[in-house]
């Protein structure tokens, strides 16, 4: 397995999802975070925002990590600094993640190689909402 980059597996990727839990989603509608997370919850996407420092984002309770994330979650989408990767993919494969999203200039290789090696799709340096849109919209 490797970093997914083939069109039509994004789009099944997208096609099956139905819960993405936001990894640095801000309630700042100024901020990249939030018009993607706020355009693919217009889509149908159910939202599940993580932050420490957000209690409520786009009217969902948001959690301090992805571990305390309740319910199912089909894609984490990062929008954080490429340097927390790797504790994401850490917690990822302790949760079981399906598929890890690290959005545009999101890039971590080698914490992408551990994803993809506990069994984790990852998808890298490419906007969760502009892949839908190209691809689905």
């Amino acid at each position: 397995m490797s970093i997914i980059t083939e069109d039509s597996r994004i789009r099944e990727i997208l096609a099956q999802t139905r819960r993405v839990a936001v990894i640095g989603l801000s309630s700042n509608p100024d901020r990249a975070s939030y018009g993607v997370a706020e355009a693919l919850q217009s889509e149908g996407f159910d939202i599940g925002p993580v932050n420490p420092n957000e209690d409520k984002v786009l009217g969902e309770n948001a959690f301090p990590d992805l571990r305390h994330v309740t319910g199912m979650v089909d894609v984490v989408d990062v929008f954080r600094a490429s340097e927390h990767v790797p504790q994401i993919v850490d917690a990822c494969i302790e949760r079981g993640v399906r598929t890890l999203w690290l959005q545009e200039g999101v890039i971590h290789h080698e914490a992408a190689q551990k994803a993809v090696d506990a069994g984790i799709e990852v998808v890298m340096d490419r906007c969760m909402l502009k892949e839908y849109r190209r691809l689905l919209g």
